[in-house]
């Protein structure tokens, strides 16, 4: 969550994020649709430039809640942009993190954390603020990329993700992707 970490996605790269490619290998409704359900509130952390909030707004229905959180204003601004006049544009609260904290205290169902947990220098302290605001049905999906996040390294989030307090519910299948489901213990 900090700005000073050299290995964040940088704002001017966030067109490699959201396209239609991306769209057709890594399709938001069949990867989240399990897990999100209508009148949900949803956190989705290191949102980018939104390429899973919009779907998740449309999941949650007019009853449901996105917050979009990011550490980069920039990529805030590029969801805001996208979201502008449209009818899920009151269902996506844009919420800046702070350099070492998400900082919502809102409770929520469900949290992504899509290709980002690696990023996060602390995962521990990062693990454990999700866990105070996750509802206590709530589930959280870790998503991280093969070429960035090694098997050794994706079991020691495991480990963490345990101390924690949350306990592995499944692995989903996700291309090009290390997954898995928890919950809280």
């Amino acid at each position: 969550m900090t700005k000073n970490n050299k290995r964040i996605c940088p704002v001017e790269s966030a067109g490699g994020l959201d396209n239609g490619i991306r769209r057709w290998l890594q399709n938001p409704q069949k990867i989240l649709r399990p897990y999100i359900t209508e009148g949900m509130t949803v956190l989705d952390v290191g949102c980018g430039p939104g390429f899973f909030s919009l779907d998740i707004a449309q999941m949650v229905g007019k009853s449901g809640r996105v917050i979009a959180s990011d550490v980069q204003e920039g990529m805030l601004q590029r969801v805001k942009e996208k979201i502008k006049g449209t009818g899920i544009e009151e269902r996506i609260v844009l919420h800046k993190c702070g350099e070492n904290k998400i900082g919502v205290s809102e409770p929520v169902d469900f949290v992504l954390l899509f290709y980002m947990v690696h990023e996060v220098p602390n995962q521990e302290d990062l693990l454990n603020e999700i866990r105070t605001i996750l509802k206590p049905n709530g589930q959280v999906l870790i998503v991280e990329p093969p070429f960035h996040v090694s098997k050794s390294a994706f079991e020691e989030t495991l480990r963490k993700a345990g101390s924690a307090g949350f306990v592995l519910i499944e692995r989903p299948k996700v291309f090009l992707s290390k997954a898995v489901i928890l919950k809280k213990a």
